[in-house]
């Protein structure tokens, strides 16, 4: 395992790291990456409404299709902070990537369950977690945190996560995957999610798998290099303030973030409209990344890591 992770380590750095390398951020100037579920919509509101500016940061948002590109453009610095989930930031530090978490993004709750399930084409018949043996499933990036839950949710129902067969996909082709049959499933969060199960979709929800796990536990963390952070403590400390602040607009007012949303992601508002969005969550704790760590650990996902101390930036 430990060389399988190496191998996916040193494949992402390289070929993200020459990709992007020409287009680092121009001194003064910070790139935001993250993909296109709700989760980071508290940095992209932060952007839209010029909370970022207001703070004295120049800020931009950038849409990443897959968040396994994440921690290598943090390494190239084609991005300086990047929306990670937990899996993926301690799979990047396990394998010798020395990232940061800066500021929570999003964390699990109850209202919330709906946001993320499993989607499978609509003329299969998969009804519980045993018809997935067998079956091709695509994730957002392999190890990031739909990825490792769903895995997780298929052991708890007494499913062998190797008898199903996991691709990587992006969000914007998932539908057109189930469509062509090419994935029998696939595992979406909000926007995808009712787009791809909607009238007009391909898909049907299986299972909201949310609905096993606890509340409180991050989703998506903003990460940084830790190089990074420590040479602009005064950008890591506006970033952390501005993301407090659109935190509380999201939550107290979704209609505008779902606006934002909808720019960043270029997803209609027909199908925003109706979504709920993952609640903002600012915090992160040493904690938080302990829960993750158990289930990594269970799935032998890591080798050299031991705690999550020192990856929350203090």
């Amino acid at each position: 395992m430990t060389s399988c992770l190496g191998s996916w380590l040193r494949a992402a750095i390289v070929g993200v790291i020459c990709m992007w390398s020409a287009a680092a951020a121009a001194e003064g100037r910070i790139k935001i990456g993250c993909t296109g579920s709700t989760d980071c919509a508290s940095a992209v509101v932060a952007a839209k409404e010029g909370i970022f500016k207001k703070n004295g940061l120049d800020a931009e948002m950038v849409l990443i299709g897959l968040a396994s590109n994440i921690p290598a453009a943090l390494v190239s610095n084609s991005i300086q902070i990047g929306g990670l989930t937990p899996p993926m930031l301690l799979q990047a530090d396990d394998g010798g990537l020395d990232l940061v978490a800066l500021a929570g993004a999003s964390s699990t709750a109850k209202e919330t369950v709906g946001t993320i399930g499993v989607i499978a084409k609509r003329e299969l018949p998969i009804k519980v977690a045993s018809d997935f043996v067998g079956k091709k499933v695509g994730a957002p990036g392999l190890g990031v945190f739909l990825d490792v839950l769903f895995r997780q949710w298929l052991i708890q129902k007494g499913v062998d996560p190797s008898k199903v067969s996991f691709v990587e996909v992006t969000f914007a082709t998932m539908n057109d995957l189930l469509k062509t049959g090419t994935l029998d499933a696939v595992i979406a969060s909000e926007p995808t999610l009712s787009r791809i199960s909607g009238p007009e979709g391909a898909g049907t929800v299986v299972a909201n798998f949310m609905s096993d796990f606890p509340e409180k536990q991050t989703v998506v963390v903003y990460s940084a290099t830790r190089q990074w952070a420590a040479a602009n403590p005064k950008e890591v400390a506006a970033y952390r303030k501005s993301i407090v602040e659109a935190a509380e607009i999201v939550n107290r007012d979704p209609d505008n973030a779902r606006q934002a949303m909808s720019e960043f992601t270029k997803v209609s508002m027909d199908i925003l409209k109706s979504v709920r969005l993952s609640v903002s969550d600012p915090a992160i704790t040493t904690e938080q990344l302990g829960w993750w760590m158990d289930i990594m650990k269970q799935q032998k996902r890591l080798q050299n890591i031991t705690s999550g101390a020192g990856i929350v930036l203090q």
